[in-house]
Protein backbone atom coordinates (compact mmCIF):
# COMPACT_ATOMS: atom_id res chain seq x y z
CA UNK A 1 0.00 0.00 0.00
CA UNK A 2 1.27 3.25 -0.71
CA UNK A 3 2.97 5.39 2.09
CA UNK A 4 0.24 8.51 2.52
CA UNK A 5 -2.77 6.53 0.98
CA UNK A 6 -3.21 5.03 4.69
CA UNK A 7 -2.93 7.86 6.40
CA UNK A 8 -5.07 9.41 3.99
CA UNK A 9 -8.09 7.48 4.59
CA UNK A 10 -8.02 7.51 8.02
CA UNK A 11 -7.64 11.65 7.89
CA UNK A 12 -11.28 11.26 5.40
CA UNK A 13 -12.84 9.56 7.81
CA UNK A 14 -12.12 11.37 11.05
CA UNK A 15 -13.45 14.35 9.41
CA UNK A 16 -16.29 12.44 7.99
CA UNK A 17 -17.51 11.67 11.69
CA UNK A 18 -17.38 15.28 12.90
CA UNK A 19 -19.61 15.89 9.51
CA UNK A 20 -21.47 13.82 9.82
CA UNK A 21 -22.57 14.59 13.75
CA UNK A 22 -22.55 18.33 12.65
CA UNK A 23 -24.93 17.74 10.04
CA UNK A 24 -26.95 15.43 12.08
CA UNK A 25 -27.92 18.26 14.56
CA UNK A 26 -29.72 20.03 12.07
CA UNK A 27 -31.56 17.18 10.17
CA UNK A 28 -32.72 16.84 13.68
CA UNK A 29 -33.55 20.55 14.39
CA UNK A 30 -36.91 20.45 13.01
CA UNK A 31 -38.41 17.80 14.86
CA UNK A 32 -36.90 17.45 18.33
CA UNK A 33 -35.15 21.42 18.29
CA UNK A 34 -31.63 21.96 19.72
CA UNK A 35 -32.11 21.62 23.18
CA UNK A 36 -29.26 20.36 25.77
CA UNK A 37 -31.66 16.83 25.52
CA UNK A 38 -30.74 16.41 21.49
CA UNK A 39 -27.31 17.36 21.90
CA UNK A 40 -26.74 14.89 24.24
CA UNK A 41 -28.30 12.38 22.54
CA UNK A 42 -26.61 12.82 19.62
CA UNK A 43 -23.46 12.71 21.00
CA UNK A 44 -23.84 10.18 22.98
CA UNK A 45 -25.00 7.34 20.64
CA UNK A 46 -21.88 8.42 18.08
CA UNK A 47 -19.77 8.18 20.96
CA UNK A 48 -21.20 4.86 21.60
CA UNK A 49 -20.79 4.04 18.26
CA UNK A 50 -17.48 4.69 17.64
CA UNK A 51 -16.40 2.60 20.75
CA UNK A 52 -18.21 -0.32 19.09
CA UNK A 53 -16.68 0.72 16.10
CA UNK A 54 -13.03 0.77 17.32
CA UNK A 55 -13.98 -2.56 18.86
CA UNK A 56 -15.33 -4.26 16.09
CA UNK A 57 -12.11 -2.70 13.61
CA UNK A 58 -10.35 -4.42 16.21
CA UNK A 59 -11.52 -7.74 15.67
CA UNK A 60 -12.46 -7.83 12.48
CA UNK A 61 -8.71 -7.08 11.42
CA UNK A 62 -6.54 -9.47 13.96
CA UNK A 63 -8.56 -12.15 11.78
CA UNK A 64 -7.05 -11.05 8.04
CA UNK A 65 -6.64 -7.42 7.54
CA UNK A 66 -6.53 -6.28 3.86
CA UNK A 67 -7.21 -3.07 2.06
CA UNK A 68 -10.42 -4.26 0.31
CA UNK A 69 -12.01 -5.26 3.36
CA UNK A 70 -11.11 -1.82 4.53
CA UNK A 71 -12.53 -0.11 1.35
CA UNK A 72 -15.61 -2.60 1.97
CA UNK A 73 -16.49 -0.85 5.24
CA UNK A 74 -16.41 2.46 4.59
CA UNK A 75 -17.78 1.96 1.00
CA UNK A 76 -21.39 0.52 3.54
CA UNK A 77 -21.00 3.18 5.55
CA UNK A 78 -21.33 5.40 2.79
CA UNK A 79 -24.07 3.74 1.53
CA UNK A 80 -26.21 3.95 4.47
CA UNK A 81 -25.16 7.82 5.01
CA UNK A 82 -26.92 8.30 1.29
CA UNK A 83 -29.66 6.09 2.75
CA UNK A 84 -29.86 8.42 5.52
CA UNK A 85 -30.26 11.19 3.39
CA UNK A 86 -33.43 9.85 1.33
CA UNK A 87 -34.93 8.81 4.44
CA UNK A 88 -34.53 11.33 7.35
CA UNK A 89 -37.50 13.32 6.68
CA UNK A 90 -39.79 10.92 6.32
CA UNK A 91 -38.76 8.72 9.39
CA UNK A 92 -38.16 11.88 11.61
CA UNK A 93 -42.11 12.98 10.74
CA UNK A 94 -43.45 9.19 11.68
CA UNK A 95 -41.69 9.47 14.70
CA UNK A 96 -42.37 12.66 15.81
CA UNK A 97 -46.54 12.59 14.42
CA UNK A 98 -48.35 12.22 17.89
CA UNK A 99 -45.28 11.53 20.17
CA UNK A 100 -44.01 15.36 22.03
CA UNK A 101 -41.33 13.44 24.10
CA UNK A 102 -38.35 15.12 22.88
CA UNK A 103 -35.81 13.37 25.40
CA UNK A 104 -37.48 9.84 23.69
CA UNK A 105 -37.48 11.26 20.26
CA UNK A 106 -33.72 12.63 20.39
CA UNK A 107 -32.83 9.43 21.70
CA UNK A 108 -34.62 7.37 18.93
CA UNK A 109 -33.80 9.45 16.02
CA UNK A 110 -30.01 9.55 17.29
CA UNK A 111 -30.19 5.21 17.37
CA UNK A 112 -31.73 5.21 14.15
CA UNK A 113 -30.15 7.67 11.69
CA UNK A 114 -26.54 7.96 12.93
CA UNK A 115 -25.34 4.86 14.61
CA UNK A 116 -24.63 2.27 12.04
CA UNK A 117 -22.43 4.59 9.95
CA UNK A 118 -20.48 5.68 12.83
CA UNK A 119 -20.12 1.98 13.98
CA UNK A 120 -18.05 1.40 10.58
CA UNK A 121 -16.34 4.65 10.55
CA UNK A 122 -14.91 4.04 14.13
CA UNK A 123 -14.03 0.43 12.69
CA UNK A 124 -11.63 2.59 9.98
CA UNK A 125 -8.71 3.67 12.51
CA UNK A 126 -7.76 -0.01 14.63
CA UNK A 127 -7.88 -1.97 11.22
CA UNK A 128 -5.60 0.81 9.50
CA UNK A 129 -3.38 0.51 13.18
CA UNK A 130 -3.43 -3.56 11.71
CA UNK A 131 -2.49 -2.69 7.69
CA UNK A 132 0.25 -0.37 8.91
CA UNK A 133 1.50 -2.41 11.90
CA UNK A 134 5.04 -4.42 10.50
CA UNK A 135 7.04 -3.82 13.33
CA UNK A 136 5.69 -4.50 17.33
CA UNK A 137 9.09 -2.65 18.49
CA UNK A 138 7.38 0.96 16.84
CA UNK A 139 4.02 -0.01 17.59
CA UNK A 140 3.44 2.39 20.03
CA UNK A 141 4.35 5.00 17.25
CA UNK A 142 2.16 3.62 14.33
CA UNK A 143 -1.24 3.73 16.36
CA UNK A 144 -0.27 7.46 18.13
CA UNK A 145 0.27 8.35 14.66
CA UNK A 146 -2.60 7.00 12.96
CA UNK A 147 -4.90 8.00 16.04
CA UNK A 148 -3.51 11.55 15.49
CA UNK A 149 -4.63 11.40 12.12
CA UNK A 150 -7.79 10.87 12.59
CA UNK A 151 -8.07 13.52 15.03
CA UNK A 152 -6.65 16.51 12.69
CA UNK A 153 -9.08 15.00 10.34
CA UNK A 154 -12.19 15.28 12.60
CA UNK A 155 -11.01 18.91 13.87
CA UNK A 156 -10.60 20.09 10.05
CA UNK A 157 -14.46 18.25 9.82
CA UNK A 158 -15.62 20.06 12.47
CA UNK A 159 -14.50 23.58 12.12
CA UNK A 160 -15.25 22.97 7.54
CA UNK A 161 -18.51 21.94 8.35
CA UNK A 162 -19.74 24.68 10.83
CA UNK A 163 -17.98 27.62 9.54
CA UNK A 164 -18.67 26.86 5.84
CA UNK A 165 -20.37 23.85 4.76
CA UNK A 166 -23.41 23.89 6.45
CA UNK A 167 -24.24 27.05 5.44
CA UNK A 168 -23.25 26.64 1.48
CA UNK A 169 -25.00 23.76 0.99
CA UNK A 170 -27.34 22.74 3.90
CA UNK A 171 -27.64 18.83 5.32
CA UNK A 172 -28.65 16.79 2.64
CA UNK A 173 -26.66 17.96 -0.02
CA UNK A 174 -23.67 17.24 2.92
CA UNK A 175 -24.84 14.15 3.36
CA UNK A 176 -24.53 13.19 -0.29
CA UNK A 177 -21.72 14.37 -0.73
CA UNK A 178 -20.21 12.81 2.09
CA UNK A 179 -21.14 9.45 0.87
CA UNK A 180 -19.62 10.23 -2.17
CA UNK A 181 -16.06 11.07 -0.80
CA UNK A 182 -16.38 7.80 1.35
CA UNK A 183 -17.36 6.12 -2.29
CA UNK A 184 -14.15 7.39 -3.72
CA UNK A 185 -12.00 6.55 -0.74
CA UNK A 186 -13.36 2.89 -0.75
CA UNK A 187 -12.11 2.90 -4.58
CA UNK A 188 -8.74 4.64 -3.88
CA UNK A 189 -8.25 1.84 -1.30
CA UNK A 190 -9.23 -1.05 -3.44
CA UNK A 191 -9.28 -0.38 -7.21
CA UNK A 192 -6.02 0.65 -9.84
CA UNK A 193 -5.35 4.22 -11.10
CA UNK A 194 -7.19 3.83 -14.06
CA UNK A 195 -9.91 2.13 -12.72
CA UNK A 196 -10.23 4.77 -9.62
CA UNK A 197 -10.53 7.60 -12.29
CA UNK A 198 -13.55 6.12 -14.25
CA UNK A 199 -15.13 5.34 -10.60
CA UNK A 200 -14.90 8.66 -9.40
CA UNK A 201 -16.43 10.08 -12.66
CA UNK A 202 -19.07 7.92 -12.34
CA UNK A 203 -19.70 8.68 -8.84
CA UNK A 204 -19.24 12.07 -9.28
CA UNK A 205 -21.78 11.98 -12.04
CA UNK A 206 -24.05 10.23 -9.72
CA UNK A 207 -23.50 12.55 -6.80
CA UNK A 208 -24.70 15.24 -9.39
CA UNK A 209 -27.52 13.85 -11.03
CA UNK A 210 -29.18 13.34 -7.53
CA UNK A 211 -28.01 16.98 -5.71
CA UNK A 212 -28.26 18.94 -8.75
CA UNK A 213 -32.11 19.33 -8.80
CA UNK A 214 -31.85 21.15 -5.28
CA UNK A 215 -29.78 24.15 -6.44
CA UNK A 216 -32.42 25.12 -9.47
CA UNK A 217 -35.83 24.04 -7.95
CA UNK A 218 -37.77 27.29 -7.13
CA UNK A 219 -40.36 25.07 -5.21
CA UNK A 220 -41.67 25.88 -1.84
CA UNK A 221 -41.41 25.27 0.93
CA UNK A 222 -37.57 27.40 0.68
CA UNK A 223 -35.18 24.67 2.95
CA UNK A 224 -31.99 26.51 3.74
CA UNK A 225 -29.35 26.12 6.95
CA UNK A 226 -27.36 28.90 7.72
CA UNK A 227 -24.32 28.92 10.60
CA UNK A 228 -27.21 29.04 13.63
CA UNK A 229 -30.48 27.49 12.17
CA UNK A 230 -32.36 25.39 9.64
CA UNK A 231 -34.65 27.40 8.23
CA UNK A 232 -38.22 26.49 6.30
CA UNK A 233 -39.87 29.55 4.40
CA UNK A 234 -43.76 28.70 3.26
CA UNK A 235 -47.26 29.75 2.31
CA UNK A 236 -50.19 28.59 4.38
CA UNK A 237 -53.11 29.72 5.87
CA UNK A 238 -53.60 31.14 9.46
CA UNK A 239 -55.66 28.04 9.86
CA UNK A 240 -56.15 29.32 14.37
CA UNK A 241 -58.26 32.38 13.42
CA UNK A 242 -58.44 34.33 10.24
CA UNK A 243 -58.40 31.54 7.27
CA UNK A 244 -56.43 34.01 5.82
CA UNK A 245 -53.03 33.39 3.57
CA UNK A 246 -49.84 34.25 5.62
CA UNK A 247 -45.83 33.17 5.07
CA UNK A 248 -44.09 31.29 7.60
CA UNK A 249 -40.30 31.03 8.73
CA UNK A 250 -40.00 27.56 11.00
CA UNK A 251 -36.46 27.93 12.61
CA UNK A 252 -35.77 24.39 13.83
CA UNK A 253 -39.10 23.01 15.19
CA UNK A 254 -40.66 26.38 15.69
CA UNK A 255 -43.01 28.82 13.73
CA UNK A 256 -40.64 31.95 14.70
CA UNK A 257 -42.23 34.42 12.62
CA UNK A 258 -45.37 34.78 10.05
CA UNK A 259 -47.20 37.53 8.09
CA UNK A 260 -50.16 38.10 6.34
CA UNK A 261 -49.83 38.39 2.44
CA UNK A 262 -53.05 40.85 2.04
CA UNK A 263 -52.46 42.81 5.32
CA UNK A 264 -49.72 44.66 7.89
CA UNK A 265 -51.75 43.36 10.72
CA UNK A 266 -49.87 40.56 13.02
CA UNK A 267 -50.44 36.94 12.74
CA UNK A 268 -49.21 35.83 16.16
CA UNK A 269 -51.53 36.71 19.11
CA UNK A 270 -48.99 37.08 21.62
CA UNK A 271 -47.26 39.60 19.53
CA UNK A 272 -50.06 41.76 19.82
CA UNK A 273 -49.52 42.38 23.47
CA UNK A 274 -45.99 43.99 22.78
CA UNK A 275 -48.57 47.14 21.98
CA UNK A 276 -48.87 47.81 25.53
CA UNK A 277 -46.06 49.47 25.57
CA UNK A 278 -47.75 52.63 24.93
CA UNK A 279 -49.40 52.16 27.93
CA UNK A 280 -46.98 51.22 30.23
CA UNK A 281 -44.73 53.68 28.14
CA UNK A 282 -46.49 56.42 27.33
CA UNK A 283 -44.59 58.78 24.61
CA UNK A 284 -41.51 56.06 24.31
CA UNK A 285 -39.02 57.01 21.74
CA UNK A 286 -36.84 53.94 22.11
CA UNK A 287 -37.22 50.46 22.29
CA UNK A 288 -34.44 46.82 22.10
CA UNK A 289 -35.52 44.08 21.02
CA UNK A 290 -34.10 40.61 21.34
CA UNK A 291 -35.06 37.60 18.56
CA UNK A 292 -35.69 39.01 15.10
CA UNK A 293 -36.14 36.04 12.92
CA UNK A 294 -38.52 37.83 10.38
CA UNK A 295 -39.30 40.95 12.50
CA UNK A 296 -42.85 40.68 12.50
CA UNK A 297 -42.78 43.17 16.11
CA UNK A 298 -40.50 45.51 14.85
CA UNK A 299 -42.18 46.27 11.41
CA UNK A 300 -45.24 47.13 13.70
CA UNK A 301 -43.59 49.13 15.93
CA UNK A 302 -42.02 51.38 13.35
CA UNK A 303 -45.09 51.64 11.49
CA UNK A 304 -46.82 52.76 15.20
CA UNK A 305 -43.60 54.96 15.91
CA UNK A 306 -43.33 56.77 13.47
CA UNK A 307 -41.03 59.25 16.01
CA UNK A 308 -39.14 56.12 17.72
CA UNK A 309 -36.56 53.94 17.36
CA UNK A 310 -35.54 50.39 17.80
CA UNK A 311 -32.72 48.05 17.75
CA UNK A 312 -32.77 44.37 16.95
CA UNK A 313 -30.91 41.82 18.45
CA UNK A 314 -30.97 38.80 15.94
CA UNK A 315 -28.05 36.41 16.35
CA UNK A 316 -28.31 35.21 12.69
CA UNK A 317 -27.47 37.48 9.74
CA UNK A 318 -29.08 35.31 7.31
CA UNK A 319 -32.64 35.57 8.88
CA UNK A 320 -32.30 39.05 8.34
CA UNK A 321 -31.12 38.45 4.95
CA UNK A 322 -34.44 36.27 4.79
CA UNK A 323 -36.81 39.73 6.33
CA UNK A 324 -35.41 41.65 3.70
CA UNK A 325 -35.84 39.02 0.98
CA UNK A 326 -39.33 37.65 1.50
CA UNK A 327 -40.99 39.52 4.45
CA UNK A 328 -41.01 42.74 3.40
CA UNK A 329 -38.58 43.91 6.27
CA UNK A 330 -38.23 48.26 5.13
CA UNK A 331 -35.11 49.59 4.96
CA UNK A 332 -35.76 52.34 7.49
CA UNK A 333 -32.46 54.02 9.17
CA UNK A 334 -34.89 54.33 12.51
CA UNK A 335 -34.10 50.25 12.39
CA UNK A 336 -30.77 48.74 13.66
CA UNK A 337 -29.95 45.69 13.83
CA UNK A 338 -27.06 43.63 15.49
CA UNK A 339 -26.10 40.33 14.22
CA UNK A 340 -24.69 38.68 17.86
CA UNK A 341 -26.12 36.99 20.60
CA UNK A 342 -28.28 38.99 23.19
CA UNK A 343 -26.23 38.39 26.33
CA UNK A 344 -23.12 39.80 24.63
CA UNK A 345 -25.04 42.63 23.48
CA UNK A 346 -26.66 43.32 26.78
CA UNK A 347 -23.14 42.78 28.27
CA UNK A 348 -21.31 45.23 26.33
CA UNK A 349 -23.58 48.20 25.69
CA UNK A 350 -24.20 51.78 26.86
CA UNK A 351 -27.11 52.50 25.30
CA UNK A 352 -30.42 53.26 26.91
CA UNK A 353 -33.85 52.66 25.70
CA UNK A 354 -38.03 53.10 27.30
CA UNK A 355 -38.71 49.31 26.28
CA UNK A 356 -37.08 46.11 26.01
CA UNK A 357 -38.76 43.25 24.02
CA UNK A 358 -38.13 39.77 24.81
CA UNK A 359 -38.53 36.92 22.17
CA UNK A 360 -35.56 35.13 21.61
CA UNK A 361 -35.96 31.37 21.44
CA UNK A 362 -33.28 28.63 20.94
CA UNK A 363 -36.03 26.11 20.17
CA UNK A 364 -39.46 25.06 20.57
CA UNK A 365 -40.79 26.44 24.06
CA UNK A 366 -36.96 26.86 25.16
CA UNK A 367 -35.19 30.73 25.48
CA UNK A 368 -31.66 30.71 25.59
CA UNK A 369 -30.58 29.95 29.58
CA UNK A 370 -28.11 32.81 29.36
CA UNK A 371 -31.44 35.27 28.59
CA UNK A 372 -33.40 34.25 31.63
CA UNK A 373 -30.47 34.30 34.42
CA UNK A 374 -30.58 37.20 37.08
CA UNK A 375 -27.07 38.66 35.83
CA UNK A 376 -29.07 39.01 32.69
CA UNK A 377 -32.11 40.35 34.39
CA UNK A 378 -29.64 42.92 36.05
CA UNK A 379 -28.47 43.80 32.26
CA UNK A 380 -31.90 44.42 31.58
CA UNK A 381 -32.66 46.63 34.64
CA UNK A 382 -29.56 48.80 33.93
CA UNK A 383 -30.15 49.43 30.15
CA UNK A 384 -33.47 50.96 30.69
CA UNK A 385 -34.83 54.74 31.31
CA UNK A 386 -36.81 55.68 34.50
CA UNK A 387 -39.71 54.29 34.02
CA UNK A 388 -39.33 51.91 31.62
CA UNK A 389 -40.65 48.32 31.22
CA UNK A 390 -39.39 45.20 29.87
CA UNK A 391 -41.81 42.88 27.81
CA UNK A 392 -41.51 38.99 27.53
CA UNK A 393 -42.86 36.26 25.48
CA UNK A 394 -42.66 33.27 27.31
CA UNK A 395 -44.08 29.55 26.69
CA UNK A 396 -45.38 28.14 29.34
CA UNK A 397 -48.22 27.26 32.50
CA UNK A 398 -48.01 29.34 35.81
CA UNK A 399 -48.84 26.69 38.06
CA UNK A 400 -48.45 23.14 38.58
CA UNK A 401 -45.43 21.21 37.71
CA UNK A 402 -45.92 22.51 34.05
CA UNK A 403 -45.12 26.33 35.35
CA UNK A 404 -42.05 25.80 37.28
CA UNK A 405 -40.18 27.46 34.57
CA UNK A 406 -42.78 30.48 34.53
CA UNK A 407 -42.03 30.56 38.53
CA UNK A 408 -38.12 30.53 38.27
CA UNK A 409 -38.47 33.37 35.85
CA UNK A 410 -41.05 35.42 37.71
CA UNK A 411 -38.88 35.09 40.89
CA UNK A 412 -35.53 36.02 39.04
CA UNK A 413 -37.44 39.40 37.55
CA UNK A 414 -38.91 39.84 40.98
CA UNK A 415 -35.85 39.89 42.92
CA UNK A 416 -34.77 42.96 40.28
CA UNK A 417 -37.56 44.47 39.36
CA UNK A 418 -40.13 46.81 41.53
CA UNK A 419 -43.33 45.01 39.86
CA UNK A 420 -43.13 42.02 37.90
CA UNK A 421 -47.09 40.91 36.33
CA UNK A 422 -47.98 38.45 34.19
CA UNK A 423 -50.54 38.38 31.38
CA UNK A 424 -52.10 34.99 29.74
CA UNK A 425 -52.67 35.70 26.18
CA UNK A 426 -55.01 32.55 25.77
CA UNK A 427 -56.78 32.54 28.94
CA UNK A 428 -55.53 33.75 32.33
CA UNK A 429 -58.22 31.33 34.05
CA UNK A 430 -56.54 28.11 32.83
CA UNK A 431 -53.35 28.80 34.63
CA UNK A 432 -52.18 25.32 34.28
CA UNK A 433 -52.42 25.03 30.62
CA UNK A 434 -49.61 25.74 28.50
CA UNK A 435 -49.82 28.62 26.34
CA UNK A 436 -47.90 32.48 25.44
CA UNK A 437 -47.67 33.97 28.70
CA UNK A 438 -46.15 37.84 28.46
CA UNK A 439 -43.78 39.17 31.63
CA UNK A 440 -43.87 42.26 32.12
CA UNK A 441 -41.45 44.21 34.69
CA UNK A 442 -41.81 47.50 35.58
CA UNK A 443 -38.51 49.97 36.64
CA UNK A 444 -41.31 51.96 38.73
CA UNK A 445 -42.67 51.59 42.23
CA UNK A 446 -46.20 53.83 40.95
CA UNK A 447 -48.40 51.73 40.17
CA UNK A 448 -50.17 51.24 36.68
CA UNK A 449 -53.41 51.21 35.39
CA UNK A 450 -55.39 47.99 34.27
CA UNK A 451 -57.83 49.37 31.68
CA UNK A 452 -57.01 51.88 28.79
CA UNK A 453 -59.54 54.54 26.59
CA UNK A 454 -57.83 52.36 23.76
CA UNK A 455 -60.13 48.69 23.11
CA UNK A 456 -57.60 47.07 21.58
CA UNK A 457 -54.98 47.57 24.76
CA UNK A 458 -57.94 47.55 27.05
CA UNK A 459 -58.61 43.76 25.92
CA UNK A 460 -54.80 42.55 26.50
CA UNK A 461 -54.93 44.42 30.16
CA UNK A 462 -57.71 42.24 31.13
CA UNK A 463 -55.58 39.03 30.63
CA UNK A 464 -53.46 39.66 33.80
CA UNK A 465 -53.27 36.91 36.05
CA UNK A 466 -55.12 37.84 38.63
CA UNK A 467 -53.46 35.96 41.57
CA UNK A 468 -49.81 35.94 43.69
CA UNK A 469 -47.48 33.72 41.83
CA UNK A 470 -45.63 32.01 44.38
CA UNK A 471 -41.69 32.23 44.22
CA UNK A 472 -41.19 28.62 44.73
CA UNK A 473 -38.47 27.54 42.14
CA UNK A 474 -35.14 29.15 42.82
CA UNK A 475 -34.01 31.72 41.02
CA UNK A 476 -32.16 31.50 37.52
CA UNK A 477 -28.12 32.08 37.39
CA UNK A 478 -25.73 31.82 35.10
CA UNK A 479 -24.38 29.14 37.66
CA UNK A 480 -27.24 27.22 37.59
CA UNK A 481 -30.28 27.52 34.90
CA UNK A 482 -32.33 24.45 34.06
CA UNK A 483 -34.32 25.64 31.65
CA UNK A 484 -34.35 23.07 29.28
CA UNK A 485 -35.24 20.46 32.36
CA UNK A 486 -37.90 23.05 33.44
CA UNK A 487 -39.09 23.58 29.76
CA UNK A 488 -39.55 19.52 29.22
CA UNK A 489 -42.13 19.56 32.09
CA UNK A 490 -44.04 22.15 30.18
CA UNK A 491 -43.82 19.95 26.88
Amino acid sequence: MKKYLLGTVVFICGAAVMIYELVGSRVLAPYVGTSIFVWSSLIGVIMGSLALGYWLGGKIADKQAEPGKLALIIFSAAVVIGVTAVIKDLFLTWLTTGNDNIQVNAVIASLALFSVPSVMLGAVSPYAVKLRMTDLGTSGRTVGNLYAISTVGSIVGTFLTGFVLIPAFGNTRLFYGLATLLILTSLALSLGRKKITKMALLVFGIGLAITAPSYISSQRPIDLDTQYNRVWIYDTTDKEKTQLPIKVMQTNNESSSAMFLESDELVFEYTKYYRLADHFVPGLTSALMLGGAAYSYPKDFLSKHPAATIDVVEIDPKLTELAYLYFKLPHDSRLTTYHEDGRTYLNRTTKKYDVFFGDAFRSLYSIPYQLTTIESVRKIYGILNDGGAAIINVASAITGTRGEFLRAEYHTFADVFPQVYVLAVRDPKKPDVPQNLILLALKTSAKPAWTSDQPELNGYLSHIFPASIPTDIPILTDDHAPVEYLINKVI
